[in-house]
């Protein structure tokens, strides 16, 4: 028997205990509960056409970019999804940070990597997280937007690292404050790690959903003041 021939038939018993399992484990799309199909991962492909996607990418005069002029030099500022309350997107955050499924942020992150690549806007050195304050990661077991970086890491083939940058206070909630109240609760939050690995890099800064900037803009200047060359900005969800 041939070495191709075993691998074959060990291929075949794979996928056949594969099946078997699922008959007992079914897996589940996140999004709507349907049963998954072979070959469909986290999502089905009703959930995947019905995603409601920004068409960003391909405009570079967009509301995110828009949102940040005079606050920070951007190359490319994109979101993947819109967010609307009790809409697929916010189920799937929801799923993503409450029950826990980092898994999802990782699929989005794949989805939305390939497209930038289609698009391409795929052109960084390194892919950096908005981290989270030690506390609040540890309680939940993981940063969404590292998950999110990782899939689009995969997508592109572009490495990611959650070290360089550190948040250093853990700041109240943003939710129901200002735009001034938002920017003086984190324009002091961030710091750069290791400045020498972020100096001259092309960098896109990742997270999961963007509603006036005020993160995004304190942790991208503290890039930009670490000597970064170019700096873009990709987000999960736009809040709408």
């Amino acid at each position: 028997m041939s070495l191709f021939t075993i691998k074959s038939n060990a291929l075949t018993v794979e996928r056949l205990l594969a099946d078997f399992a699922a008959l007992f484990f079914p897996e589940y799309c996140l999004g709507c509960s349907t049963g998954l199909v072979s070959g469909e991962q986290i999502l089905c492909t009703k959930c995947l056409i019905d995603l409601p996607r920004t068409d960003y990418l391909w405009n570079e005069d967009n509301p995110i970019h828009r949102k940040f002029i005079g606050r920070l030099p951007l190359k490319h500022a994109v979101a993947f999804l819109k967010f609307r309350k009790t809409g697929i997107v916010q189920h799937l955050l929801h799923q993503m940070k409450y029950n826990n499924h980092p898994e999802v942020a990782v699929r989005l992150g794949e989805l939305f990597g390939n497209e930038m690549k289609r698009a391409e806007k795929n052109q960084f050195d390194i892919i950096i997280p908005m981290p989270l304050h030690p506390s609040r990661q540890a309680k939940r077991g993981f940063n969404q937007s590292s998950k999110f970086a990782e899939g689009l890491s995969a997508a592109m083939d572009v490495p990611f690292d959650d070290h360089l940058v550190r948040r250093l206070t853990n700041t109240l909630s943003q939710t129901r404050k200002s735009k001034m109240q938002r920017w003086e609760n984190v324009k002091e939050a961030f710091a750069v790690a290791r400045k020498e690995l972020v100096k001259n890099k092309r960098i896109l800064l990742v997270d999961d959903i963007i509603t006036t900037g005020a993160s995004l803009e304190a942790c991208g200047q503290q890039l930009i003041d670490a000597g970064c060359d170019e700096l873009s900005i990709a987000c999960i969800a736009e809040a709408q």
